[in-house]
């Protein structure tokens, strides 16, 4: 198979998955039910091996779960049972991410995968909820990168927003006949917010208009001020991961099963 067909997965930094010394780099735009994306592959075989061109990634490790996150792009987080079933997950998951980004204007390069944390879980991360910030998320962030965050976030209602406007009020049901319908959905992540909005030492309640909320969020992702229990980054990752997981499901949902 020449270089730059299908799909492949690779990284480092994770035990026991071989890869090759020397990678090149190469451009591939793939082409998916959720839109187009570029993608850089690392190709075996040529030499031209850059270490500092990679998607960071860090490792939440529970009893049953693992969740693999991106440090840079945030709700870009997927959990398997293993560590390689999550980072072929999160791979799987780029071009989904990639469509939801689109609109933001930011433009989004997914690279070969490097681990560069790893941390144990918890009950949480076991029930399917990255609850574990990175190390590097405790780094003063710049005006223009909290910009940046704010921005991805507000894409990240918006979207939420149309995925809910735009499914059934009855969701096809999971293999158990459990799920949430759609309101149930948006309800849940709604109320999920004002527990977050918590961690920025916000005080929101829920008879003020969401996007009052919301607005207020943005602002104090702009600019930070008193006490917050989640790191700037983590809270921005923990925001945008609701809302697309989410989505996504209610997505998923919204068709019949096979």
């Amino acid at each position: 198979m020449p270089p730059g067909d299908g799909v492949r997965h690779a990284w480092s930094g994770t035990p026991g998955i071989s890869h090759d010394r020397y990678f090149q780099e190469v451009w591939v735009t793939h082409n998916s039910r959720y839109g187009s994306y570029h993608r850089v592959h690392a190709c075996p075989g040529f030499g031209g091996y850059r270490a500092d061109v990679t998607t960071k990634i860090y490792l939440e490790t529970g009893k049953k779960r693992v969740f693999a996150s991106s440090l840079r792009w945030p709700g870009w987080a997927r959990f398997a049972a293993g560590e390689e079933a999550a980072i072929i997950a999160l791979d799987t998951y780029a071009p989904r991410y990639a469509a939801f980004l689109e609109p933001s204007g930011i433009p989004f390069r997914a690279e070969r995968f490097e681990v560069v944390e790893r941390h144990p879980g918890s009950g949480n991360t076991d029930f399917g909820v990255p609850d574990k910030p990175a190390a590097a998320d405790a780094v003063h962030v710049p005006p223009k990168e909290r910009e940046r965050l704010a921005t991805i976030l507000r894409t990240a209602w918006a979207y939420f927003d149309s995925t809910v406007a735009g499914s059934p009020a009855e969701l096809r049901k999971g293999p158990r006949g459990g799920g949430r319908d759609r309101d149930k959905m948006a309800a849940h992540v709604l109320e999920s917010e004002l527990a977050y909005a918590r961690m920025l030492g916000l005080r929101q309640r829920d008879t003020v208009p969401v996007e009052e909320r919301r607005a207020e969020v943005l602002e104090a992702v702009r600019d930070p001020q008193g006490e917050w229990r989640w790191p700037l980054p983590y809270a921005v990752r923990r925001f945008t991961w609701h809302l697309l997981d989410h989505a996504w499901e209610m997505q998923d949902r919204s068709t019949p099963e096979g």
